[in-house]
């Protein structure tokens, strides 16, 4: 196995063992209440956007599912992101009719590099796009920018992926920078892959080095979960269990398909079985919702050429979730979520 500076986020899948157990006895005092007060409140929801390169690794679907099981957000657009167009559209299209949101309106990413599909696929034999019966936007960057000024209030841009879409949308329309806010799942802070004390390359980061650069240092209020925190999120024992064998319909879908990646994506055979692989963008969904769970910093960020992300003073400041409050409390937050248990 490659050191932990060299993986990339879809090579996990056979190290999550050793992850889930960290920092398993930080639980506050105030996490229960914390968790029960989610929505039962009466704001009124937030507009989000979802970009994303779902249908690489499983995370993405993950967090799909745990978006739309959160009323706080109202999901208005999802894009697929960085490159492999159609398969991305595909798969986020089938989920939606699956599970019943169909009235989520799709945008159709750049059609760069990469292209083909993944190790979703075999879910979607038989599945035509032109069968959705939502809205489906050929030009996806239009798209967020048509959502995000037409809004009347601000829009939380959720970006769990590479992102050239995002940037190309910042170079066609950059005013959308004083509309919306970008949450997102991106670099290495002072933790690498696997808790490791060298930070990393991060994926997210490193695939679209010059997109990421324009994206986090425009002049938008920026939230980001690095590896320091997401990296260490897994479901395993009684809480994966729950969701394993769950009837809820996207808590269901998410597992079939999580099935049919393990198998693909040359994981152990019983690997679906017994625990999650790392749910990394899960997080970012999390942040747009509450930070309760996480220790906040303000720091300035630098996005290297070799696709590093650096505290540095001098660079655009953004809100980073460097720790976790209680890792154990957002286990129990996301299986509960997606099993339908009230919080």
């Amino acid at each position: 196995m490659k050191p932990p500076t060299q993986l990339k986020r879809r090579q996990f899948l056979k190290n999550v063992t050793t992850i889930a157990g960290a920092a398993g006895a930080l639980r506050l005092a105030g996490v229960s209440a914390t968790l029960r007060a989610y929505g039962q409140g009466a704001a009124k929801p937030k507009p989000v956007i979802l970009t994303t390169d779902i249908g690489d690794d499983i995370d993405d679907t993950w967090a799909l599912g745990l978006l739309l099981k959160s009323p706080e957000l109202d999901l208005k657009l999802v894009l697929g992101d960085f490159g492999k167009s159609q398969y991305r559209s595909k798969l986020l299209g089938k989920f939606l009719q699956t599970v019943h949101h169909a009235g989520v309106p799709i945008g159709i990413g750049i059609d760069t590099e990469p292209r083909g599909d993944g190790p979703q696929a075999g879910w979607l034999k038989d599945y035509e796009l032109s069968s959705y019966a939502g809205k489906v936007r050929q030009d996806g960057v239009q798209a967020l920018i048509d959502v995000v000024m037409k809004s009347p209030e601000p829009v939380t841009i959720i970006a769990i992926g590479p992102m050239p879409n995002v940037a190309a949308a910042l170079e066609r329309e950059p005013k959308i920078a004083e509309r919306a806010r970008l949450v997102g799942m991106y670099g290495s802070v002072r933790r690498g892959y696997e808790g490791n004390k060298n930070v990393s390359a991060e994926w997210n980061v490193k695939a679209a080095v010059k997109a990421c650069q324009k994206a986090l240092a425009a002049p938008w209020d920026i939230t980001i979960t690095p590896l320091d925190t997401c990296g260490l999120v897994t479901l395993e024992g009684e809480r994966y269990q729950r969701v394993r064998d769950s009837k809820d319909l996207i808590a269901s879908t998410i597992i079939e398909n999580y099935r049919i990646w393990s198998k693909n994506n040359k994981a152990p055979s019983d690997a679906a079985e017994k625990h999650s692989s790392v749910l990394f963008d899960t997080v970012a969904v999390y942040l747009a919702i509450s930070q309760d769970l996480c220790r906040m910093e303000k720091l300035g960020i630098r996005v290297t050429d070799d696709g590093f992300t650096r505290i540095d003073d001098q660079a655009k400041q953004m809100q980073v979730a460097t720790e976790w409050k209680s890792l154990d409390g957002y286990r129990d937050f996301l299986a509960d979520r997606l099993t339908g248990k009230p919080s």
